[in-house]
């Protein structure tokens, strides 16, 4: 099993570790997951090692026009040093990931791979690279989320130049250390709360990790409270939420597909949908009574089966069971009483948006 440079460290902050992607990853600290969870979503900072993902970049004169054929979006309409949520598509219309690609100039872009997916991933894009363009990964290198209202302060304190709180919500900038070192700083999470994701060598990222960790309103978070995190959000898990199987519309975040751009793996399947509609699409769920929704759970409306849950947990935030997963779109809508089948037992439930908190993520206007 591999680990992360910062492995001891979170043993010696007491985690829970286990197996993840591969890794030896912490899952939670002494304090639990739904503290870690209401910690970060009620103003404390929280900060996640997840440095098991891929950190790549791609550089030659044609990389635009590449990474506009390979995804839905198209980043020749993409500002400098912004970076875009997007997907991996296959020639059916499928996606292959969901990732995120930060444009630092038309010929350069920086490129963050899901960690069970990164050999794929990569392997996909090198495959289809044009001659002229070179692809490659940042070894040796961590990756440090600083989740929650006050992250500005907290980081701001670790770096010696660059007023932090000035960068735009899904930005990036280059940033140095107190130690005169430099880190790519991007203004990004996957916690609906403002935070920053740090790219920094891993001779670094474990002093950077104990001093942030020193500050009293931060706390170390495992995987467990980042996935409720994100499952309030309603933000997709490839291979739960999303698979190769399974189109950006049907996922709902058609949004990834840039108006009038009809060049990209699978265009000609993902843009008939996007006109005409598609049989399934991804909502989200809220039980009425206790009980917990769960990855597969049949989800009945009338006593006809109209969709299964992808994903399921406890909501801290709005203190119920939450989830989302794919329903049948002929006879399902938001607002639908439905019943969520858990062991046998059929619990009330609503069909609902995908998120169930509002996003705090900030957004610096420039005058």
């Amino acid at each position: 099993m591999k680990a992360t440079i910062l492995n001891s460290t979170h043993i010696e902050q007491g985690a829970k570790m286990v197996e993840f992607a591969g890794y030896g990853m912490p899952i939670q600290y002494p304090q639990g997951m739904l503290k870690e969870h209401e910690w970060v979503r009620n103003g404390g900072v929280g900060i996640f090692d997840v440095s098991h993902m891929g950190q790549f970049m791609l550089e030659g004169d044609s990389a635009t026009t590449f990474l506009s054929t390979i995804t839905p979006t198209d980043f020749s309409l993409s500002n400098q040093n912004q970076a875009k949520y997007t997907v991996l598509t296959n020639k059916r219309g499928g996606i292959i990931d969901d990732l995120i690609i930060t444009k630092i100039s038309p010929t350069k872009f920086f490129i963050v791979l899901n960690a069970g997916c990164k050999q794929k991933d990569s392997s996909w894009i090198a495959n289809n690279l044009t001659a002229d363009l070179k692809f490659y990964e940042l070894n040796n290198r961590s990756l440090i989320a600083i989740q929650g209202q006050k992250c500005c302060t907290v980081l701001q304190k670790l770096l010696s130049t660059n007023n932090i709180a000035d960068l735009q919500y899904m930005h990036m900038q280059f940033a140095n250390l107190q130690n005169g070192n430099q880190v790519i700083v991007s203004r990004t999470g996957y916690t609906g709360e403002d935070g920053f994701e740090v790219s920094i060598s891993n001779e670094d990222a474990v002093d950077f990790w104990k001093q942030l960790s020193t500050n009293d309103d931060v706390l170390p978070i495992g995987l467990g409270a980042r996935d409720s995190l994100r499952l309030e959000m309603g933000y997709p898990l490839y291979g739960h939420d999303l698979n190769e199987d399974t189109s950006p519309v049907e996922a709902n975040i058609s949004w990834v597909i840039s108006k009038n751009h009809n060049d990209f793996f699978g265009s000609n399947i993902v843009l008939a949908q996007k006109a005409s509609g598609t049989s399934k699409k991804r909502m989200g769920i809220k039980l009425l009574d206790r009980g917990i929704a769960r990855e597969g759970c049949i989800v009945k409306k009338h006593n006809q089966i109209i969709g299964t849950l992808t994903s399921g947990g406890f909501s801290p935030a709005i203190k119920a069971s939450i989830g989302q997963g794919y329903f049948d779109t002929s006879i399902a809508k938001i607002g639908d009483e439905v019943a969520v089948v858990v062991r046998d037992r059929e619990i009330p439930a609503l069909i609902t948006s995908l998120s169930f908190v509002d996003a705090k993520t900030k957004s610096v206007k420039k005058i």
